[in-house]
């Protein structure tokens, strides 16, 4: 449906201005175009660019309206040669009457409302309707009500379908002052489109300053021409005229030129994208598509981040992110799929985000879905974390019970048995002092095993002192030799000093014939711990676990000898 409407305008347009050289060739000394085959060619030139463009812009996304706006000037440029004697229609001369000044406020609208056809500002939308007011109202239609072809001495003019009331005078007044407020609105326009170039930014600015050039070249040859007018008091078609012209009819070639220009560049933009995307496809790093788009934008300090369903930001990695400087969303459908931060003015123009959205939607679904599970691991690791802080933190706790709670209770309970000891003598009742002395050592046994229960929870050691001091203290304590070969020097995080220590200590717990060989270092940003033993212990998945909890690796090595070599590897700060 869309193509078949766009098929008909073509063939209208086509038509129209067809039509229009031949009327203007059918009376010459009253047209412009039709003074000479330059002329004609220059008017269906200027036309039928305008239609071009017109017809694409249509059938582009975001810019129908623009397409239309240009259209109209198309035909509106046509018009200007139908109030012509020869044409032998009543009909098409009463429309040249009112319409032929109609191009220079279409053109401006078309330049004020690029690329996508809509005037925002009412500055613009002010000047815009008093531009269409002093051509179709001043200059078109209130003439046409009063112009009696006849009593004007136009025997060849074919009828005038407005006319109410013939008035010469009315009719010359209408048109002095219609000259006079073209000369006015003309240079507004031309005000206005500048104003608004010089005060955007400069993404917006090298987008729209081609076709604000080329509208306001046509609307200063249109303002010359009023200019010409003012002293004889109407529009006419002499010698100065139709080179004015021509001028515009070059100025609008040159506009047409420069609404394709920022298509073509557009494409070249498209074809920089699609080769970042094949790019990534073949090795898609994660974050890759920033560099990528930072080097296709030319934009150093561009950010891309991903919002997450529960209000987050993250970059391709996953980790969080935070914008800084201007923001635009990358839209699919309704759905916000990314947010570009970048340098102020970069993504003004609309067709260069149309381009990055378009061309790299593919690569940012891909990036976007990859960016959301590196977040949820994330969050599981960090959950993970927090599981294995909490149960450190909860042994440090019944650590610190067992030591100021039941093992303060049974020290006083031993003293007290000794001081009774003391004061019962051997020859009164030996019972009883026998008695005591078997609690006492009973008492002493389940210090012992109370001492042994709370250091197995969590050495105290280990986190007054840290690994290395918890390490040695193990291979003084354990009930299997342990040697250990080397120990880290400095401080970690408590969980990775947990984690560490308790790898070393569930092996020291399984009886073994040989020696136990530690080793325990900080390399490349890790500590890596290496046992050596016998025989892996049974918690090998448990600990398998909390080290992955880490973000970090267990590997388990068996040699040909039977030594089992369990080596792990945990991020540690450098």
């Amino acid at each position: 449906m869309a193509r078949g409407s766009r098929l008909a305008v073509l063939t209208a347009g086509l038509a129209f201005g067809t039509l229009s050289v031949a009327l203007a060739r059918g009376e010459p000394d009253y047209s412009f175009g039709g003074t000479s085959a330059f002329g004609g060619a220059a008017e269906l030139i200027a036309g039928y660019a305008l239609l071009a463009v017109g017809l694409v812009a249509w059938a582009r996304r975001g810019e129908g309206r623009l397409g239309m706006i240009l259209l109209a000037a198309s035909f509106a440029w046509f018009v200007l040669d139908w109030n012509n004697p020869g044409d032998g229609s009543a009909f098409i001369f009463t429309v040249g009457l009112v319409l032929y000044v109609a191009a220079p406020p279409i053109v401006a609208h078309a330049m004020l409302g690029y690329p996508t056809g809509r005037v925002r500002a009412w500055p613009n939308r002010l000047g815009l309707a008093v531009g269409y007011a002093g051509a179709v109202l001043l200059l078109g239609l209130l003439p046409a009500l009063v112009f009696d072809p006849n009593a004007e001495g136009c025997a060849k003019c074919p009828r005038n379908l407005l006319l109410v009331n013939g008035d010469r005078g009315a009719y010359e007044s209408f048109n002095r002052i219609g000259v006079d407020a073209g000369l006015a609105w003309a240079l507004l326009l031309i005000l206005l489109a500048v104003g608004g170039l010089l005060r955007s930014t400069p993404a917006r600015r090298r987008l729209a300053a081609p076709v604000i050039i080329g509208g306001v070249a046509y609307l200063g040859l249109v303002a010359a021409d009023f200019f010409h007018s003012l002293d004889r008091g109407f529009l006419s078609n002499d010698g100065v005229d139709r080179r004015l012209w021509l001028g515009e009819a070059a100025a609008l070639c040159a506009l047409a030129l420069a609404v394709s220009w920022a298509w073509v560049r557009g494409r070249r933009t498209r074809s920089v994208l699609a080769g970042l995307v094949v790019e990534l496809a073949e090795s898609a790093p994660p974050g890759g598509l920033r560099e990528g788009l930072t080097a296709a934008l030319g934009d150093p300090s561009l950010q891309l981040a991903y919002p997450l369903g529960d209000g987050r930001l993250v970059d391709g990695r996953g980790r969080p992110a935070q914008l800084k400087g201007e923001i635009t969303p990358i839209v699919r459908g309704d759905e916000e799929v990314a947010l570009l931060a970048h340098r102020r003015g970069l993504l003004d123009d609309p067709v260069l985000v149309e381009e990055v959205a378009a061309t790299a939607r593919l690569a940012l679904e891909n990036e976007r879905l990859q960016a959301e599970a590196r977040a949820q691991l994330g969050d599981l690791r960090a959950s993970r974390v927090r599981i294995v802080e909490s149960g450190d933190a909860e042994r440090r706790r019944l650590e610190r019970d067992l030591h100021d709670g039941a093992q303060q209770r049974l020290v006083a309970l031993s003293l007290a048995l000794r001081l009774a000891h003391s004061r019962l003598l051997p020859d009164r009742d030996p019972a009883a002092l026998a008695r005591i002395e078997k609690a006492e050592t009973e008492l002493r046994t389940a210090l012992a095993e109370l001492r042994e229960l709370a250091h197995g929870i969590f050495p105290a050691v280990l986190a007054d002192e840290g690994l290395a001091a918890a390490l040695e203290a193990l291979s003084e304590e354990a009930p299997i030799p342990i040697e250990l070969t080397t120990a880290p020097d400095g401080r970690f995080d408590a969980p990775i000093e947990a984690t560490a220590y308790f790898l070393v200590s569930e092996t020291a717990t399984h009886r073994s014939a040989g020696v136990l060989k530690v080793s325990a270092a900080r390399r490349d940003g890790q500590l890596v711990v290496e046992v050596e033993g016998d025989r892996a212990p049974e918690q090998i998945t448990e600990l398998e676990d909390r080290i992955g909890a880490l973000d970090g690796s267990l590997a388990v090595v068996r040699a040909p000898s039977g030594r089992v070599t369990i080596r792990a590897e945990i991020p540690c700060e450098s």
